[in-house]
């Protein structure tokens, strides 16, 4: 019999596991705070011999060296990973035993790092899960540019053929195992998939195994978003051995300190819900919520080694807070508080505050008549933004006040956390903010203007008025269709097909252009004002196929574009 227990580390958005069998056990990519590990252990009985690392981490602080030290289990570190701390170098197809039927065997797989391995759970000699760490995720893969750039593509191309390593050297009802994936940013993609898998359902699904190799490595470079920046630091500290975690309450700060502190250009964070911070808080403290993706977020923006003082609602609030700061580096904050802003500021000063918003408040007033401010990562924008706001990233946005234009700034993320953090950073600039406190798809439910629509509301659009404009190149049509360009007079439409001519078009232009066309009674449609201020421009009632037809105008229209046309 055997057993894996999952650690769950949601701040980072990582998984350890504890597996073992009747009295001992092993731990693989254990989170820093060693003590809920500990305690798992304690729980099951069983005595950790082993504590095994899939590779350098570059998003978390590892609790590895802690774990080992503290119950005297070996310590088995890829052999190609160059750590200043003693441990068991582990070379592919090192076999551990666990205790008698149960054995833990490595697998080099390279791709997330040059020396990354797994590790393949054996009971009885079968294979039952293997422990994938960065390597083969959840319908994806960890991301290979976290090492070094000049490292990317050959490490990309690693990845591919590591996961078509495990899936050709492993049975189909293998629990596949990794530690990146649930929110981490070392994933490649945030792939929907569910919170398990085995081999066989990833053989059908992952995007490693069902491209081809240069599509895949293309595919995989294109989409990779932005690097956290604290993770330049997790490398290093891991390699060089972190020290000991110290989760002891932070020393108290009265209102005095705290003002002091933020006079200093130190930070002081309100870790309170958003709607609690809105409602009033420091003057120049910033929001970044417990609840949320703390240690991420509030890690990514903090310059390294300033200063952070917490407020927290509760004692209890600020030692989650304390516990998901540590495993991300951020070990001892500078002072703390806890209660609320009345308690946090100095007598005869008063609280700051801003309002909050919908989609819909954000409609009704109109997204024109205020500065719209998106902080999601590009990769969320490109797949739909609201037409005219400003593109910030929350990651980027105190470095770029500046570009921000004058006026109330509505501010807006997918779903309100970090809408309230950016809001929280332009109020303690001394803006005028709202912070938009609602989930992104209710903004075009709300009718407020998209960027970008859907194929059926590009339908519906040209089905009443609009134009669709085919932008692929002629290799990429369906068919081998024939063009027809026209313009006013005949001379820029007969330039343009000859231009298409040249690249192999079937292109023909209308002689006499849109005068010829008027002047034959054919079909128009009313288009915008001309780029000389004058009358309506006119376009040709005609889709091409596969498009929507436009909308023609009405019987007697034509003699009237002659005459405007004359």
């Amino acid at each position: 019999m055997y057993f894996v227990d999952t650690i769950e580390v949601p701040g980072p958005g990582n998984r350890g596991y504890l597996a073992g069998g009747a009295g001992s056990a092993v731990v693989v990519d254990p989170p820093r705070d060693v003590d809920r590990v500990i305690g798992a252990a304690a729980g099951r009985g069983v005595r950790i011999t082993h504590v095994v690392e899939t590779h350098i981490h570059n998003d978390y602080v590892s609790g590895g060296l802690e774990l080992a030290r503290i119950t005297g289990a070996a310590y088995l570190v890829p052999g190609g990973a160059r750590v200043a701390f003693d441990r068991t170098p582990v070379a592919d197809g090192d076999v551990a035993e666990i205790e008698d039927g149960l054995a833990l065997r490595a697998l080099a797989t390279p791709g997330h790092t040059p020396h990354h391995m797994a590790y393949v759970l054996e009971a009885a000699g079968r294979a039952v899960a293997v422990f994938t760490g960065g390597s083969l995720l959840i319908g994806t893969v960890g991301r290979p540019d976290l090492v070094e750039p000049a490292l990317t593509g050959r490490l990309a191309r690693a990845q591919y053929d590591s996961a078509h390593r495990l899936v050709a050297e492993l049975p189909d009802e293998t629990a596949v195992l990794p530690t990146h994936g649930f929110g981490s940013f070392c994933a490649a993609t945030q792939a929907a998939g569910g919170t398990s898998t085995t081999i066989g359902r990833e053989r059908g699904s992952n995007e490693a195994l069902v491209k081809d190799v240069d599509t895949f490595v293309a595919e995989l470079l294109a989409g990779l978003d932005d690097v956290p920046a604290y993770y330049a630091h997790m490398g290093p500290l891991n390699a060089r051995g972190p020290a000991a975690v110290d989760l002891t309450p932070a020393r108290p700060a009265d209102a005095e300190e705290i003002a002091a502190r933020l006079a200093a250009g130190e930070w002081v964070v309100d870790l309170r819900n958003r709607r609690a911070f809105a409602e009033g808080h420091v003057a120049g403290a910033f929001n970044f919520e417990a609840e949320g993706q703390l240690a991420t977020y509030l890690a990514w923006l903090l310059p390294s080694g300033r200063p952070v003082t917490l407020l927290a609602a509760s004692p209890a609030q600020l030692a989650h807070a304390q516990r998901e700061l540590v495993r991300v580096g951020i070990d001892r904050p500078a002072g703390s508080a806890t209660g609320s802003p009345s308690e946090w500021i100095r007598d005869g000063e008063s609280p700051r505050s801003f309002p909050r918003g919908t989609f819909a408040e954000l409609a009704a007033q109109g997204s024109d008549a205020v500065v719209v401010l998106d902080v999601r990562r590009d990769s969320e924008r490109s797949g739909g933004h609201i037409r005219g706001s400003l593109h910030i990233p929350l990651h980027r946005l105190r470095d770029r006040l500046s570009e921000i234009p004058d006026g109330t700034v509505w501010v807006h993320c997918a779903g309100g956390m970090r809408a309230a953090t950016g809001a929280s950073i332009l109020d303690a600039a001394g803006r005028d903010v709202v912070a938009v406190d609602d989930g992104f798809a209710s903004a075009a439910a709300a009718g407020l203007p998209m960027a970008r629509i859907t194929a059926e509301e590009a339908h519906e659009r040209t089905e009443a008025e609009a134009v669709l404009l085919d932008v692929r190149e002629h290799a990429e049509w369906a068919e081998d269709r024939p063009v027809v360009t026209i313009c006013r007079s005949g001379k820029r439409s007969r330039e343009a097909a000859g231009l298409l001519a040249e690249r192999g078009v079937d292109a023909v232009d209308v002689l006499g252009g849109m005068r010829a066309w008027v002047e034959a009674g054919l079909a128009v449609v009313e288009g915008s004002p001309g780029a000389d201020g004058g009358s309506d421009a006119l376009m040709v009632a005609a889709g091409s196929p596969g498009t929507s037809q436009a909308r023609s105008s009405a019987p007697g229209d034509s003699s009237d574009a002659a005459a405007r046309l004359a």
